[in-house]
């Protein structure tokens, strides 16, 4: 009887299992014929199937497949019993046998290592994945780790889990961030940050999770800081340190982590050193703000914390009290320092910063020590190629420091100093000088003032280029015009006629003069009775010049000399004048001539006047135009009378733009109407509505209107109703070229609108039935006068028009036009000649 498991089992056949046996003992080593018969018995009981497996191993051990199979079976049969059960060793033991033959099989090992953990027998588990790395070449071994170490993480065995972690990390150390995490999950801190050390310290680790080197150094510098008492191997000191070397742009998160190790541990006279040290070496605004808000924070809990343990005592010892007052002085200190910290770590960021330094001397007010060296530091620091705001205001702020505490003699010495730097302006320089001026000025020190601008203004031995950077600021200075300017001022105030007038012609000679001095040196000698000489100093800077820049120069010179002169010296007034409007632009020359026209009306002839007026006309900007001949036809009025005007009405019509030029001709046509020239005034009328689109300009046409109305007939009214069409129908004509042009193309496509509707109205058909609609609204009786002069008025009875005109209201409607306003008749009047029309002839 064969045996399984131990135990003797009868054999029974069926008829149908005959030809199966037939075939296996025709071919005992034929694994298909097993397989076949196993397929025909797989309805069987588990035992008779087990049985023939077991027949099958017997004659072929080696089979991969017999064996795979078998096992898969077994443990399908034991599935769901207790992992107690007896029959769990069964297949333990047939795994065992297995592998006596299938040792090279990683498969095999794998479902055997698999069974085994879901059995939690530890030990016997372990010594199987043992076997299994032993009995498989290396190369497979990548199949067997992760099922071990799944296994170790399952169980609370951290000895062997570390144990085996490590021979496993020899075959993948790139997987050393799953050993750490191990390590720090079972509380070993002090191996997890040797090893984390190891990878940070690795150039070439790559980590799998995608962690930057930066980040598993963070990683460390938490892990070390924060549990002090469970990391002996480490200098952790040592290792944030080296990251404050490596990590420039961490600083204030590692300080913070080297803090807090030290407050941790429990040294925290040692964490308040590395505060201060913190804050007294970062660079950042951001790293200052992260050290400086924990270092406060650390100090208010130490005084918070001796506070509650003073409370809790009937009667605090005196060493505990002036402990807590020294906790809360140095509390105090520090938050009084925190600007004055913040303005150091902005210096150490960029120590040419003018600015920074200003304000670090304003945070020590009230302390003259500390001020006075910042000055010096600072001065002393900054380099003037590198300054970012200008590094003279430093060493005036400094002079004027000792200047306010009544040190003359010191601020002096700072000024002289000051002047030997080699500034990267020459402006900067000069303000230096001009500043020390202004410091004796103050102490009324004039004759020593004059002294200093004569020494800034002294000559270089050689002749240097202003622009030259490759010069010395204090070679260049000479030609700085803000000395000149203040030296020019002291002169002015303080100096003689002679040496101010020096002073200018100076100025002047170096060429580094600007308009406002010729002006400046114009008043001077004009207010110590110079007058000449003053309008020769124009004449130079006329000279050095050219426009626009000359105008303000032209403006005084011209006006000044008519107040001296008056009309005496007319002939060489008109030459300046001209010599001024020879090459000046239009947009000055507006206020020229009419200075020039004033000059003519008061002390010259009118015709000369009226000659500027029109050559002002011509010589400004467009849009100053209608102004000028505004002025040019009052003044004409003026001087010949109103008929004068016409010529210079019909040029400015001429000349201006369309709005200026209409409003222009409805003027001239007012002035004809008023002189009784009404054909000249329709005439006007007439030429303006060239450029009135009736659309815009209704204002043009219903004043044309009551012309027509008022002075007019049927025949004048209908000339301009038709004058209104065609000016209309030009207009339309224009629009409609463009429409034209827009949709030419469909047009070729698909002909005109009319071939294809016939019934509908194209544009122009449109247009004439706007016009028509327009009119038959126009329609009614109008009443005409002769004039205004004409008729006669009852203020009873209605006014009788002996010339009025009876138009049959059936007439043609496009020739009527009704005007309830104008059915009264004005009052028959008598009226003199204005006296606008002779003009000052009249008084000859």
């Amino acid at each position: 009887m064969p045996v399984l498991d131990g135990k003797e089992i009868e054999i029974f056949f069926s008829e149908e299992d005959l030809p199966y046996e037939e075939e296996i003992l025709r071919n005992p080593f034929s694994v298909k014929h097993w397989l076949r018969y196993i397929e025909h018995k797989k309805g069987a009981p588990k035992h008779e199937i087990n049985l023939i497996y077991e027949r099958a191993l017997k004659e072929l051990p080696g089979s991969f497949k017999l064996w795979y199979n078998y096992l898969k079976l077994r443990r399908s049969q034991i599935r769901g019993k207790c992992i107690i059960d007896p029959s769990y060793e069964d297949v333990n033991n047939c795994f065992e046998r297995s592998l006596v033959f299938m040792h090279k099989m990683p498969r095999i090992w794998m479902d055997y290592c698999t069974f085994l953990t879901d059995q939690y027998k530890i030990t016997a588990t372990r010594k199987v994945f043992d076997s299994a790395l032993r009995a498989l070449p290396i190369t497979q071994h990548h199949r067997i780790w992760p099922l071990y170490l799944k296994f170790l993480k399952k169980h609370d065995i951290p000895e062997t889990a570390v144990r085996v972690f490590r021979r496993y990390l020899k075959l993948c150390p790139e997987d050393t961030e799953e050993y750490i995490d191990y390590l720090i999950s079972i509380d070993k801190l002090d191996e997890a940050a040797v090893k984390l050390a190891q990878i940070v310290n690795n150039e070439n680790f790559q980590s799998k999770h995608g962690k930057s080197n930066h980040q598993l150094w963070n990683e460390l510098c938490e892990l070390i800081s924060k549990n002090p008492d469970k990391i002996h191997t480490l200098n952790v000191d040592a290792i944030i340190r080296g990251g404050l070397r490596r990590y420039t742009d961490q600083l204030g998160h590692l300080w913070n982590s080297l803090a807090d190790y030290y407050v941790r541990s429990g040294l925290f006279e040692r964490a308040r050193d590395i505060y201060e040290e913190a804050i007294q070496t970062v660079t950042t605004v951001r790293d200052f703000t992260q050290v400086f808000d924990a270092y406060a924070q650390f100090e208010e809990l130490s005084l918070s914390k001796k506070m509650e343990e003073i409370a809790k005592k009937s009667s605090p010892s005196e060493d505990e009290d002036i402990d807590l007052e020294l906790r809360l002085a140095r509390f105090e200190y520090l938050m009084e320092r925190r600007l004055l910290l913040l303005n150091s770590v902005l210096l150490r960021q960029n120590p040419h910063n003018v600015a920074e330094w200003h304000k670090r001397v304003k945070l020590y007010e009230k302390k003259p020590h500390e001020i006075i060296d910042t000055y010096t530091e600072a001065v002393q620091t900054v380099d003037p190629k590198l300054a970012v705001g200008k590094l003279h205001t430093l060493w005036v702020g400094f002079a004027k420091f000792y200047e306010s505490n009544d040190q003359i003699e010191d601020a002096r010495m700072i000024f002289e100093k000051s002047t030997q730097v080699n500034y990267v302006k020459v402006d900067d320089l000069a303000s230096v000088w001009c500043e020390w001026a202004e410091m004796e000025i103050r102490h009324e020190n004039y004759e020593e003032a004059l002294k200093l601008m004569q020494r800034a203004t002294v000559l270089p031995s050689r002749k240097v280029a202003y622009h030259d950077e490759n010069e010395t600021v204090q070679m260049r200075l000479y030609k700085s015009l803000k000395v000149w300017s203040m030296y020019a001022d002291l002169e002015e105030s303080f100096g003689t006629y002679k040496s101010c007038k020096a002073v200018y012609d100076h100025i002047i000679d170096l060429k580094i003069a600007t308009p406002q001095i010729i002006i400046n040196y114009g008043l001077f000698l004009e207010e110590h009775n110079y007058f000449e000489e003053a309008f020769r100093a124009y004449e130079k800077g006329i000279a050095l010049f050219k426009w626009p820049n000359v105008y303000d120069i032209w403006n005084t010179y011209l006006t000044k000399f008519l107040n001296r002169y008056g009309g005496t010296k007319l002939e060489r007034e008109r030459d300046l004048f001209e010599q001024c409007l020879e090459h000046c632009p239009p947009k000055f020359a507006k206020s020229i001539f009419l200075l020039y026209a004033k000059l003519e009306e008061e002390h010259g002839l009118a015709r000369h006047a009226m000659s500027v007026y029109e050559r002002a006309t011509t010589a400004v900007l467009p849009g100053e135009m209608f102004e000028m001949f505004n002025i040019y036809i009052k003044k004409a009025a003026e001087i010949y009378g109103v008929p004068k005007t016409r010529q210079i009405y019909e040029k400015a019509i001429e000349s201006l733009s369309e709005d200026h030029s209409r409003e222009m001709c409805v003027r001239f046509a007012e002035m004809e109407t008023r002189l009784g020239e009404i054909d000249r005034a329709r005439a006007i009328y007439a030429h303006c509505s060239q450029m009135c689109d009736p659309r815009i300009t209704a204002d043009f046409w219903n004043t044309w209107k009551e012309f027509e109305v008022r002075h007019g007939n049927e025949d004048t009214m209908r000339e301009m109703l038709r004058i209104k069409r065609s000016v209309q129908a030009t207009y339309n004509t224009q629009v409609n070229m463009m429409s034209a042009q827009m949709l030419s193309s469909a047009a070729q496509a698909a002909g005109t609108i009319s071939d294809l509707a016939p019934g509908m109205k194209d544009g122009m058909r449109m247009l004439e039935a706007k016009a028509a609609e327009m009119a038959v609204q126009n329609k009614g009786n109008i009443m005409f006068v002769r004039g205004e002069t004409q008729g006669l008025k009852d203020s009873s009875d209605k006014v009788v028009n002996p010339d009025e005109i009876d138009i049959d209201e059936d007439e043609d409607s496009d020739n009527k036009e009704e005007d309830e306003d104008d059915n009264e008749i004005a009052p028959v009047e008598k009226k003199e000649i204005p006296a606008a029309v002779f003009g000052s002839l009249m008084a000859e």
